[in-house]
């Protein structure tokens, strides 16, 4: 058996609080090509993100949270956490956590997510860029038609904390994917290739969100009536569940299991 995090509430308030501060309300917008490619063989920015396990998961964190934090133009932080401040947010041991937290944002910084501009005697500022274009300006995303959004409840609650990095990859995607439908979709291979996950993280993580309340999946027929024997996975993504905080799955058969048929 796992036990939590023994840093997850005070994580949460850290958060809780930077929600307040970003006086954000409703969803964060992330643009489709961040969750998706449009050219094969090219992984999106949120696969790349998750790329070398442990770390793959402060980084895309760190990054998700500049993202929510960063609400106006020049979409900057200028006087961001200092390391041990993102640590203490994050959850992570107050040890490593600022160093971890440093690294990852070189590395951020190197791959095109955002610029780090120095200030004498101070944390670097914080600066999001594009992700399509390298070195590019950002633009909100939902200026820009259609967008994928996260409600606030994801940081707001610690969902970010308490779900994998490859859990929050597939959240994205499996929200990207359902578009705003009222149903359950199914997924075509050449679509889940666009997202950059591999058919193990896919698995795995279909089952943690299933787990935390978050998907169902249906089997429906695929092809004519003399084909139905063959079934293909449909997937729902119950958007309410984010309301609630971790561990407050209700009994099967509850409404936030269970998704439109």
């Amino acid at each position: 058996m796992t036990l939590p995090n023994p840093l997850y509430p005070s994580a949460v308030r850290k958060l809780e609080q930077a929600a307040d501060r970003a006086a954000r309300r409703g969803k964060v917008p992330f643009p489709p090509s961040f969750v998706r490619s449009q050219i094969d063989g090219v992984r999106p920015p949120l696969a790349r993100l998750i790329q070398g396990g442990r770390g793959g998961e402060v980084r895309l964190k760190l990054y998700l949270c500049i993202t929510m934090m960063a609400t106006a133009k020049p979409y900057d932080l200028r006087q961001p956490p200092a390391p041990h401040a993102w640590a203490r947010m994050l959850a992570l041991p107050s040890d490593t956590g600022p160093r971890r937290v440093n690294s990852n944002l070189k590395w951020l910084s190197q791959n095109g997510f955002i610029e780090l501009e120095p200030r004498r005697g101070n944390t670097p500022a914080i600066k999001l860029i594009s992700t399509e274009q390298p070195g590019g300006v950002y633009v909100r995303a939902s200026t820009q038609g259609r967008y994928v959004g996260i409600p606030i409840e994801f940081w707001r609650h610690g969902w970010i904390l308490h779900l994998s990095a490859t859990g929050i990859a597939l959240l994205f995607a499996l929200i990207e994917a359902q578009g705003g439908y009222k149903k359950p979709r199914y997924v075509t291979k050449e679509r889940r290739d666009s997202y950059g996950l591999s058919h193990n993280t896919w698995t795995a993580a279909r089952k943690e969100l299933e787990k935390q309340g978050f998907l169902m999946v249906k089997q429906t027929p695929q092809g004519s009536d003399f084909d139905y024997r063959r079934l293909r996975n449909s997937y729902w993504v119950d958007e309410g569940r984010f309301l609630d905080p971790p561990g407050s799955i209700l009994p099967p058969g509850s409404t936030v299991l269970q998704g439109p048929g």
